[in-house]
């Protein structure tokens, strides 16, 4: 696998940004493996090898981040850099801090960094194929929230969401994001309110997320395929994730709920949960695609 982090000006955050992008290039080959030449390997390792091409593309997965995390977080702590080498899959995590990755009441935009900008850059400097087939979004804790947002203002851009451990940030139960910024449990949880406002002003506005699903369902159009997970031993975690799932089959949107069994809310429960996004779950082709 080929790793790097990639730094550039956010126009849209008004700063540098790190995103860490992943390729799967030890499933490429710079000449045609032919007439039985297998330079560097081994036994038993006689596997044809696609070519590295001009204009050659990759299906690519938007990992987020949890709280309290960075973007080199998900590589460290899990092997989702593994996953997506045996599946032949590029992956894109970008930094976005502790702002539940949506447009800040401070004025930050982390939902449209992550929502416009950074699939343009993506799609443009990298080998990132643009067709919505082969655009995924996943995250875990925080990012949970991260990705079913995205993919539900973005309907366009995604073929399928996952949400693992999805507890805090955006919601499709407005009320609860109205009552968590209201309870005394997030009275010392300043970057919430900051992130969010008031919580008399959620109804109706760019937070409230199943009215933009309705919206867009109103419109005609296609949703994303949602997968959202818990473990069995997250609590409250786990109510407000079958909440969330509940409330898209309602919406009659593709939807699948599932429980990690003894799952708690850490890397343990991610990583076992990532493996299976990545083997099961999505869509993958699991090879480069030639234009």
């Amino acid at each position: 696998m080929s790793s790097m982090r990639f730094n550039f000006r956010s126009q849209v955050l008004g700063c540098y940004v790190d995103v860490s992008i992943v390729f799967p290039t030890d499933q490429l080959s710079y000449y045609r493996m032919e007439d039985g030449f297998r330079h560097h390997v081994g036994p038993g390792e006689q596997k044809v090898l696609p070519c590295y091409a001009q204009n050659m593309k990759f299906q690519t997965v938007y990992l987020m981040h949890g709280g309290g995390d960075d973007d080199s977080l998900p590589y460290r702590y899990t092997s989702a850099e593994r996953y997506a080498q045996q599946n032949c899959v590029m992956l894109v995590t970008p930094n976005i801090a502790n702002s539940f990755g949506v447009d800040t009441g401070s004025g930050v935009k982390y939902a449209t960094f992550v929502g416009e900008e950074l699939p343009t850059v993506v799609q443009a400097l990298f080998a990132s194929s643009p067709a919505r087939e082969d655009n995924f979004i996943v995250g875990y804790a925080m990012g949970g929230n991260v990705a079913l947002g995205q993919a539900i203002m973005h309907p366009e851009r995604y073929a399928a969401c996952v949400d693992i451990s999805g507890g805090i940030g955006m919601t499709l139960d407005t009320q609860k994001l109205i009552d968590e910024l209201q309870s005394p449990h997030f009275e010392d949880f300043p970057i919430y309110h900051a992130a969010f406002g008031p919580a008399d002003q959620i109804r109706g506005s760019r937070y409230d997320i199943h009215q933009i699903c309705v919206q867009n369902l109103v419109a005609g159009k296609a949703m994303p395929v949602f997968h959202l997970m818990a473990g069995t031993e997250e609590g409250a975690i786990r109510a407000r994730v079958m909440e969330d799932a509940r409330m898209l089959k309602e919406l009659g949107i593709d939807v699948q709920y599932m429980d990690v069994e003894g799952g708690r809310h850490d890397f343990a429960l991610w990583d076992s949960a990532l493996k299976l996004v990545f083997d099961e779950l999505l869509p993958l082709r699991r090879k480069p695609l030639y234009t």
